[in-house]
């Protein structure tokens, strides 16, 4: 009965794209200095949460549910993010990739808070 709750899907799996675009990140910023390199970036959680390609959308689970998502369709893909360049061809900004840093950072500490929010009105009702 709890071992499928939707709460705890959907906060792990806007943990695990915090990881991922923090990977990203860490990434670009280590080709700061790579000729020619272009900055990437995967889209946001809300926008791959809801996107019907996204293998992390809430799943039609009876054929009458209105949204859902076919099982197995992968992720978005990761795109290069558009940037005005260096005269070597390298379009890594480090202070853009520092704010995204920081958004990711918040986004897997709210992920995290919302686990444990989850989990202690899971506690408190099973008492």
């Amino acid at each position: 009965m709890f071992e499928n709750l939707d709460i705890f899907k959907m906060s792990a799996a806007m943990a695990r794209h915090a990881g991922q675009k923090q990977a990203v990140v860490s990434q670009n910023v280590a080709n700061a200095d790579t000729p020619g390199f272009v900055a990437r970036d995967i889209p946001d959680f809300d926008k791959m949460y809801t996107n019907p390609n996204s293998t992390h959308q809430q799943r039609a689970t009876r054929t009458r549910h209105l949204h859902g998502m076919v099982a197995g369709q992968p992720d978005a893909p990761m795109m290069k993010q558009p940037a005005d360049g260096a005269p070597n061809g390298n379009q890594v900004s480090v202070e853009t990739e520092l704010l995204k840093s920081v958004q990711a950072k918040r986004q897997h500490d709210r992920a995290v808070a919302i686990y444990k929010s989850a989990l202690n009105v899971l506690r408190a009702t099973t008492k």
